[in-house]
Formats: structure tokens, sequence, C-alpha cells
């Protein structure tokens, strides 16, 4: 069973800020959170109780992940260097 993927207006604004090809690869990394919300490689965030991250190259994507509902939530999509603070 699949999981529905919702993106904040924060997190779209800064995924269209994004120019190509960067913006198909991070695009196509949230396409696959449907149907696996812990991919290889993610990571859980300490100091919270259900966000996640995943790499897109040189950028992350921030991301809740809501069992009950089977809802994952984009929060932030950002540079590496920039996206935790």
């Amino acid at each position: 069973m699949s999981y529905s993927v919702a993106i904040t207006r924060r997190a779209r604004g800064e995924l269209e800020a994004i120019s190509s090809p960067s913006f198909e690869m991070i695009e196509e990394k949230l396409k696959t959170l449907a149907d696996n919300p812990r991919p290889a490689g993610c990571k859980k965030l300490k100091g919270t109780e259900r966000a996640w991250r995943i790499r897109a190259g040189d950028y992350r994507v921030v991301y809740e992940i809501d069992d009950a509902a089977r809802v994952v939530t984009v929060i932030k999509i950002g540079h590496r260097s920039d996206v935790y603070r």
C-alpha cells in the first residue's frame, strides 16, 4: 500500500528555485517516497520525532512520515550546506 506525498508551500517554492538537472532528480526522489518512505540511504533526523532526510545529489529533502495516515509531507528542500539551518 502506497503513501501520498504532500509538499508544503515553502518546499514547493524551494523546489521551483532549483535548476535542471537537479530539479528532475529531486522530483524523481519525491515520486519514489510514495512507494517507500524509508528508502536505502535515508536518515532519521535527531531531535525530531518524525523527520527524515534523503539525498538527491548536492540537495537534501527533509520530510515527515505519518504512518497512521499514510502521508509523507515534504517540509524542506535545499542545498546540503543550507538545508539544516
